[in-house]
């Protein structure tokens, strides 16, 4: 599954294994863009997520809010695998201690 956003850079492409998704994400994860990413990492009939943001150059606030909605719908099973720029910004949000959150991986 592929969803495009406004911004051609970005994509966020979900792979199904089993019960858990995997999204590939690359370019901006913003208010026109994360609602896209959301959608990539709810499928029916999955139970866990991995969301990989290493290929992420810019992450914002809808951004935030779409990881924490995951958070909610996948709880204890949420992965989430962030790029630098991500790191740093959840870092500044206060949410670098949150489980879901891999070490880096760049």
């Amino acid at each position: 599954m592929d969803l495009d956003g406004q911004d051609p850079t970005f994509s966020a492409t979900g792979a199904v294994d089993g019960d858990r998704v995997t999204v590939t994400v690359t370019g901006e994860v913003d208010m026109a863009t994360a609602d896209a990413l959301f959608e990539a990492a709810t499928p029916a009939g999955v139970r866990g997520a991995t969301i990989d943001l290493r290929a992420v150059t810019f992450f914002d606030s809808a951004a935030i809010h779409t990881l924490i909605r995951l958070a909610e719908r996948f709880p204890g099973t949420l992965r989430v695998m962030p790029s630098g720029r991500v790191r740093r910004v959840l870092d500044i949000s206060g949410l670098s201690g949150q489980p879901w959150l891999k070490p880096d991986q760049d």
